[in-house]
């Protein structure tokens, strides 16, 4: 069977010997129509490889961004500090997420960005990126999709801090995480870690560790998850999504077969 190149497809190319950057498309195709074209131009973006540990600083806030770091694999997290050093974490990052597209319109960096563990990062110019979105309105479409998506799940996650009780709030919290990491996976996923302590998950979630701590022991009675010594796994997702009342319209992730 002949593809036209530009018919808009959802399953990745097969092309170059360099894929580092497949789990950045299939993060795309998650919910924007690409030709094949269109995924090979991703492709062929010119990166570079960066490594950082936990807790590196992968932007900082008042840079001026020249580059998008696309999160090949480990997880990041965008926070911002208060005037008494208080911290909030406001965004989780996962692979196959853009970790600055919107440096593409705004090239002052408004928040923090970490490593929360050992990640590997495709380093693209801002400029490369802005050529090619110039060149191929399909990308430029789903970069805006993706900036629009992350404000959804920024709105929920106000929810969430705001509104939910604590139980709600970790069993929601950790739907998305699971919601999340199969949209990019190859292959069904197995056991899933959940990549952070309990302190990191109080600043995710405004509590304090010792309240995550006895929600913890509340999720795990019920199965929804799993722990031994300091790893902490996902169990019954069915048992999370009925504590959450979970619904994952706010993902968008239907919006490729629209």
């Amino acid at each position: 069977m002949t593809v036209d190149r530009d018919m808009p497809v959802r399953t990745p190319p097969t092309g170059p010997d360099d894929r580092r950057l497949d789990v950045v498309v299939r993060k795309l195709l998650g919910h924007s129509l690409l030709a094949q074209g269109d995924q090979q131009a991703l492709l062929a973006l010119p990166h570079a490889i960066r490594r950082h540990e936990p807790g590196d600083y992968i932007l900082r806030e008042g840079e001026r961004s020249t580059v998008c770091p696309m999160l090949l694999s480990g997880f990041a997290y965008r926070q911002k500090l208060a005037a008494d050093g208080g911290r909030q974490i406001v965004a989780l990052k996962i692979p196959g997420d853009p970790l600055d597209l919107q440096s593409l319109f705004l090239h002052v960096v408004d928040h923090n960005l970490q490593a929360l563990t050992t990640v590997d990062l495709a380093i693209v110019p801002i400029a490369a990126l802005e050529n090619l979105v110039k060149e191929r309105p399909a990308i430029a479409r789903a970069t805006l999709v993706d900036i629009l998506i992350e404000a959804s799940i920024g709105r929920e996650w106000l929810l969430n801090i705001g509104r939910r009780n604590a139980l709600d709030r970790l069993a929601h919290f950790l739907c998305e995480l699971v919601y999340r990491l199969r949209q990019t996976a190859l292959e069904p996923l197995g056991v899933i870690d959940v990549p952070m302590t309990q302190e990191q998950l109080a600043d995710f979630l405004g509590l304090t560790p010792v309240h995550i701590n006895r929600t913890l022991k509340t999720l795990e009675e019920a199965g929804g998850i799993r722990r031994s010594g300091r790893r902490l796994t996902i169990g019954d997702v069915e048992v999370l999504r009925r504590i959450a009342h979970y619904s994952d319209i706010y993902l968008h992730r239907r919006e490729a077969k629209d």
